[in-house]
């Protein structure tokens, strides 16, 4: 089995100590500010979007100068507040969305190096499981355990 190894890295202990405080000060600072929709309310409620977002401004301009149309239920100072929300936080949730997904990528692929690894190294013991080389039905016996499902036999193909 050849595996290509595309990444490569390992991140000091100190960066990563900086990087956990960087977002425990983010959570901490963010926190008393955010909300959490159920999936129901997530569905019910109109969302904007990009396209949204050029016409919720020109309201806002429209409201502030003419607000002879604002209707009696609407509370102008309110409707500033949540459009003031959204332009200041979408830069920082576009930034995150970005590092989220770098980070989901680097994360898979890394895991992916891993577990190939862990793979060749499983069916190398599975083998010499097979001709009785010293230790390795052990060691074979305890890393199967992984393949096996209740009632059947394994059906991945890496342990066939």
């Amino acid at each position: 089995m050849s595996t290509k190894n595309s990444i490569s890295i390992q991140i000091p202990e100190e960066e990563l100590t900086s990087i956990r405080d960087a977002l425990n000060t983010l959570k901490s600072t963010l926190s008393p500010y955010l909300i959490a929709l159920s999936p129901s309310e997530r569905q019910t409620i109109p969302k904007m979007g990009d396209g949204t977002a050029p016409f919720d401004e020109k309201v806002m301009e429209y409201a502030q100068d003419d607000g002879q149309f604002l209707p009696p239920f609407l509370d102008l100072k309110e409707m500033d507040k949540d459009w003031t929300t959204v332009k200041s936080l979408m830069p920082i949730l576009r930034d995150m969305e970005q590092l989220t997904s770098n980070l989901n990528d680097t994360v898979t692929l890394a895991g992916s190096e891993a577990y190939v690894s862990a793979l060749g190294y499983y069916n190398s013991v599975k083998y010499g499981a097979r001709i009785n080389a010293a230790d390795a039905k052990v060691i074979y016996e305890d890393l199967r355990q992984r393949f096996e499902r209740s009632g059947s036999p394994s059906t991945n193909g890496m342990d066939v």
